[in-house]
Formats: structure tokens, C-alpha cells, sequence
């Protein structure tokens, strides 16, 4: 992975351009806490050799997993990032990936294996975001 900071006033901008074979979820989790980043939106393009993406069964309080075992086109990945309960980076992050005959799957991002590339930007807010784990919901949501 490649990455440059780009310092704007009280917010700072990262780009990663992660290499073939990286793991995107794991390797943008892995950098977000190197940097110690508690708030920030995340935006991606790319590619990838296979993905998992998840359809949140609110009933069963999980993740249903959808798996894509081909080369796919990252089009979209939106989300965020704030410091979990655990005190690290927690991402949220969800995706829509283009199969070769023009079909989309999407959902949360689970995993990513990158291939060629993925180009991520994240920007940093001046306010640090907090997610709490809501029992009720299954789920960790920001806490505002």
C-alpha cells in the first residue's frame, strides 16, 4: 500500500492506493488506527479479485453474507470511521461492485481482495466519532 497526507487546516485527507492480493477492510482498519483516526468519511474505487458483502437481517441481529468469487469493479465504497467500543478504528463501510455482465451486488463491506488497485480517500472531521454497540439493534452505531 501507498499513502500520502495531505494537511488542510484542522482535517487532514489520506489517499491509499492499496497494491494487488491486499485485503481492503483489514488494510484500511490497520492504517486508520496507525494514524489513530476517531473520525473521518471514507470514499473508494478499484477493483477486486473476490469480495464478501452483507445484507443486515435486522430478525437474526447479523450480517447475511454475499459472497462475489470473480474480478468485480469497485463503482462505489462509502462509509466511515470512528473509534469503536474497544477503542480502536471501527469502519463502516458499505460497497457496490459491477460483475462483468453489467449486474451489481452491494451491501456492508465484509472483504476485498484487491486486484489491480483500490483508491481510497479519507477525510478526517474535526469531531471524533464514538460507535456504541446497541444490544436492541445488534449493531454498532455512532453515538452522537
Amino acid at each position: 500500500m501507498k499513502s500520502n497526507s495531505f494537511n488542510d487546516g484542522a482535517e487532514r485527507t489520506f489517499v491509499l492506493v492499496l497494491d494487488p492480493g491486499e485485503e481492503a477492510f483489514k488494510s484500511i482498519t490497520e492504517f486508520a488506527e496507525r494514524e489513530k483516526i476517531t473520525g473521518a468519511s471514507v470514499s473508494a474505487i478499484g477493483a477486486f479479485s473476490q469480495a464478501k458483502v452483507g445484507w443486515f437481517d435486522f430478525a437474526a441481529k447479523t450480517y447475511k453474507p454475499i459472497e462475489v468469487g470473480e474480478q468485480c469493479e469497485v463503482l462505489s465504497v462509502l462509509g466511515d470511521v470512528a473509534q469503536g467500543d474497544d477503542g480502536k478504528a471501527s469502519l463502516h463501510l458499505h460497497a457496490v461492485l459491477g460483475l462483468q455482465d453489467g449486474t451489481v451486488r452491494g451491501g456492508h463491506l465484509l472483504s476485498g481482495l484487491v486486484q489491480p488497485t483500490l483508491e481510497v480517500t479519507i477525510t478526517e472531521t474535526v469531531v471524533h466519532l464514538r460507535r456504541k454497540k446497541r444490544p436492541d439493534l445488534g449493531i454498532a452505531l455512532i453515538s452522537i
